[in-house]
């Protein structure tokens, strides 16, 4: 027992590196809650159909009125892919094709014709 070293009289100190990264990992623990909490009102299925851009917009609005600062869409992004294999929502070829096929749009000649 003669060969055991005594403590020294300061106190013991974490090292800097790892106090430093300690504000950084509450803020990252922080943020991943509130996307979580996000999306109870913006589910991740709803990214893969046609209003995948209001719900992405949703998210974002969520996230920086909750924390306070600004979210570019792929931010959000990247954090979903924390959570969520985003390539099984990302738009079929042929659901791309619906979309870039333009129909010319006109009312009936009968609906036109009731302006009396």
């Amino acid at each position: 027992m003669d060969n055991v070293e005594s403590a020294p009289d300061s106190p013991v100190q974490a090292p800097p590196s790892s106090a430093s990264s300690l504000p950084k990992e509450q803020s990252q623990v922080e943020l991943e809650l509130r996307l979580l909490q996000a999306l109870e009102f913006y589910p991740p299925s709803k990214l893969k159909g046609v209003h995948r851009h209001f719900v992405l917009y949703g998210l974002m609005e969520y996230l920086r009125k909750s924390l306070d600062r600004q979210f570019s869409a792929d931010e959000v992004l990247q954090l979903l892919d924390r959570f969520f294999n985003l390539e099984m929502l990302k738009p079929e070829e042929d659901e791309k094709d619906n979309f870039s096929q333009g129909e010319e749009f006109s009312l009936p000649e009968s609906f036109l014709n009731k302006e009396e």
